[in-house]
């Protein structure tokens, strides 16, 4: 904006005081602001007084060549922002609080407004209010400039960040260790790690969604991973490891993990959904996480394939489960007493909900939301069909073990009506 021949000769004459200024900034005013005193002393005296100097002698010189009309076609004007978008990117990439980088400009401005003021002569008050308003309008454009840089570069920095994190927990859960010890340091210095891996969760259902409905959005599956790290951070008390994408994902925690009931009510409200399974393994050291993962895994497959409570889950939980899937000679033969009902997934999934009730018929009614008779009647007709009684004992025992079976098998899930 042109200036009066007045405001031009005030920052003309304060033109002169520019590196002064720069250094009274730089090594006085500067000093207290929080955090300012424990930067390094070539950063304040080499690169900050620099930036300061240029900042002053650039909004002196620009004021002081100011004319009322433009001049036309000519030299291109020196456009400070661009070392400031240098610098701020700098510190950014250096950790110095953007909200100290921004108080340095602010206060910055505010010092060259003094030093404005302190060379105004009677009668150049009006002068002054002129360049006093070039001032802010030179601020509200290097403030935006300085906080885009910074937080590009910041964003940057923190994208390389995360990647690596990803990156390494990949390694550990395909087996590869680094080599490098300063790798590992995320996982602290306990030895051991708990394993934790989660299931498909549709993020941002509200009460009372379920696993395992809705769609998967890659925003609000973002959002969830984004939940979910925060929940499991604040349990650590530290940047906790961890891979999340639609098919679920897994957390590194370091140390023994304790109340895993409250972690898992604590995933689940994050995640937006009423009930939560999850399972964790123990591994002895970074060597042992990917049969850790693998044994969770099978852990949080098994628990909800028998319709255990939602919550988080242990080998020690589904021991008996646990072998009675493990594939053996016998398995075929064991799977295939399945196949008289097959095709009829209400009769499974009642006889599942079944086993889950401990074998008692109110409580499969209530969980199926039928009556109980409804429940006789198809335990009977699936006795008819697969020669398995799961009212009994062997028959129970028998046909938990061809479910589970047939569940390592990929087949589709039950769905009850």
């Amino acid at each position: 904006m042109p200036l009066s021949a007045a405001a031009r000769a005030l920052a003309a004459r304060c033109l002169a005081t520019a590196n002064e200024a720069a250094r009274r900034m730089a090594r006085g005013d500067f000093e207290h602001l929080p955090g300012y005193a424990g930067l390094p002393d070539d950063m304040k005296d080499v690169e900050i007084a620099a930036t300061v100097r240029h900042g002053v002698r650039t909004f002196l010189r620009q004021a002081a060549d100011a004319a009322r009309e433009p001049a036309g076609p000519g030299p291109a004007v020196e456009e400070p922002e661009a070392l400031f978008r240098e610098r701020a990117a700098q510190r950014a990439a250096e950790g110095m609080p953007l909200d100290l980088l921004l108080r340095s400009h602010l206060r910055g401005a505010a010092v060259l407004w003094e030093v404005l003021r302190e060379h105004t002569r009677p009668g150049e008050e009006a002068a002054l209010v002129e360049l006093s308003g070039a001032l802010l309008r030179a601020q509200e454009h290097t403030v935006a400039a300085v906080t885009r840089a910074y937080l590009d570069e910041h964003a940057a920095l923190a994208g390389g960040h995360r990647a690596r994190r990803r990156a390494l927990v990949r390694d550990l859960l395909a087996g590869m260790v680094p080599a490098d010890p300063a790798a590992l340091a995320p996982l602290g210095r306990h030895g051991s790690v708990s394993v934790l891996v989660l299931p498909a969760v549709p993020p941002g259902r509200g009460e009372g969604a379920e696993e395992g409905e809705g769609t998967h959005d890659p925003v609000a599956v973002r959002r969830a991973a984004h939940r979910l790290q925060a929940a499991l951070d604040r349990t650590a008390g530290s940047d906790v490891l961890t891979l999340f994408d639609e098919r679920g994902g897994h957390a590194l925690l370091p140390g023994p993990l304790r109340d895993g009931d409250a972690l898992a009510r604590r995933l689940a409200d994050a995640c937006g959904v009423a009930e939560l399974h999850c399972a964790v393994a123990e591994a002895d050291g970074p060597g042992g996480i990917a049969a850790a993962a693998r044994t969770a895994a099978e852990v949080l497959r098994i628990a909800r394939a028998c319709g255990r409570p939602a919550g988080l889950h242990r080998l020690d939980d589904v021991l008996l489960e646990y072998q009675l899937s493990r594939p053996g000679e016998s398995s075929a033969r064991i799977r295939a007493l399945l196949d008289g009902a097959a095709d009829r997934p209400d009769l499974l999934g009642t006889v599942r909900a079944h086993l889950a009730q401990g074998r008692s018929r109110r409580a499969t009614a209530h969980r199926l939301g039928v009556h109980p008779n409804t429940v006789d009647n198809r335990l009977a007709r699936f006795t008819a069909l697969t020669g398995l009684d799961p009212t009994t004992d062997r028959g129970a025992a028998l046909t938990l073990a061809a479910l589970l079976l047939r569940d390592t098998d990929g087949a589709a899930p039950d769905t009850p009506a």
